[in-house]
């Protein structure tokens, strides 16, 4: 899959926390890929999450004001 039309919206070191956001956005009919960027061998790295571009500043809006892990 090439990313040429996708924008990163969010990142973390939490799979489950990857897993929250992209289901959030799915509800909201976003399409959403979650790419794991972290090393398997000492499992640090980050996961990121991308939506089409036409959908970034939306999706990241709602990521900032909607979703909270505290």
């Amino acid at each position: 899959m090439v990313f040429d039309n996708w924008e990163k919206i969010f990142e973390t070191s939490f799979q489950h926390r990857a897993e929250i956001v992209r289901e959030y956005l799915e509800q909201q009919s976003f399409s959403v890929v979650i790419m794991n960027k972290q090393d398997s061998s000492y499992h640090f790295g980050k996961y990121e999450l991308y939506v089409p571009l036409k959908d970034a500043i939306i999706a990241k809006t709602i990521v900032e004001n909607e979703i909270s892990f505290e």
